[in-house]
């Protein structure tokens, strides 16, 4: 669908404009955030982060995810990626496994997030 079109329906539908200008809003908000984070928190701060987004996204506890995805999610090296996962595994947070991670403790990687995940999260979700 062209920008055209899309302006044009949103003209036509108060509600189909509200509903795209607050996940445009939620979108920057995410966005803000993750440069944020990017630039004041630890890397395995930063990973359990994304792994939280990631599991909002899934079915179940498990995320098919390489170590070298990751480091290019994270803008970091794929051994940086290997020694948070190994932090997080240390603390019982996650299992790494050849090919994916698995969601052990949601909470534990919600406070290791170190507050960079619930507050777009929560805006999103409403």
């Amino acid at each position: 669908m062209n920008a055209a079109s899309v302006r044009e329906v949103m003209s036509e539908s108060m509600s189909l404009r509200m509903v795209l200008l607050r996940h445009g809003y939620a979108f920057t908000v995410q966005m803000a955030q993750t440069a944020l984070a990017n630039g004041r928190h630890k890397l395995e701060e930063r990973l359990a982060r994304w792994l939280l987004m990631a599991h909002d996204r899934v079915d179940g506890e498990d995320l098919k995810l390489t170590h070298e995805f990751l480091s290019l999610m994270l803008g970091v090296r794929r051994s940086g990626v290997t020694v948070a996962l190994r932090i997080l595994e240390r603390e019982g947070m996650v299992r790494a496994r050849r090919g994916g991670v698995t969601i052990l403790d949601r909470d534990g990687l919600e406070e290791c997030a170190n507050g960079a995940y619930r507050s777009p999260e929560a805006l999103a979700a409403r």
